[in-house]
């Protein structure tokens, strides 16, 4: 059996049997699809910009935020600790895709910002990254597309309220 095909006869998916909830199962269903997308794109972005998917994610969130974030909002969006942005950001400043200012409101914080070329280099990013993902749409017609959407609105609402009970 070829690496591809084993890792897709053993992702999250095959944990479950029968036996299990369908609700288990179709959650498993669910992070397997997640995993093989998010794999997607992170081998996407490597071989077609040498660039790793956290690196590609605080480059979006700054695309989204002209007038810069400081650290720890891109912390706090990325969901990641404060020293992975330190880490990131490093990268991205030393290729000249970022700059990091002093921040006039707080000087114990950084503004981060992308540079001219950093917006330029993330279009074109961005631009492949959405055909990467409506190819893996491909599968479904638009019905199907628009209904699982309506549907994973629907989960999002459940799971939002059962945290919000906690």
């Amino acid at each position: 059996m070829s690496k591809k095909s084993v890792a897709a006869s053993s992702d999250t998916e095959t944990r479950a049997t029968s036996e299990h909830a369908p609700d288990l199962r179709m959650w498993l269903r669910m992070l397997a699809c997640t995993n093989l997308i998010e794999n997607h794109i992170r081998g996407r972005l490597r071989a077609e910009f040498d660039i790793t998917l956290p690196r590609f994610d605080l480059m979006s969130q700054l695309e989204r935020s002209p007038q810069g974030l400081k650290m720890g909002e891109l912390s706090k969006r990325m969901m990641v600790t404060g020293g992975n942005v330190t880490g990131i950001t490093d990268q991205l400043v030393a290729e000249k895709l970022v700059i990091r200012e002093d921040s006039p409101a707080d000087r114990r914080a950084y503004i981060v910002k992308l540079t001219p070329e950093g917006r330029r280099s993330f279009r074109k990013m961005a631009e492949s990254h959405e055909k990467w993902v409506l190819s893996l749409f491909e599968g479904m017609d638009e019905k199907q597309r628009k209904q699982l959407y309506e549907l994973l609105a629907l989960l999002k609402s459940s799971a939002q309220k059962a945290a919000a009970k906690r």
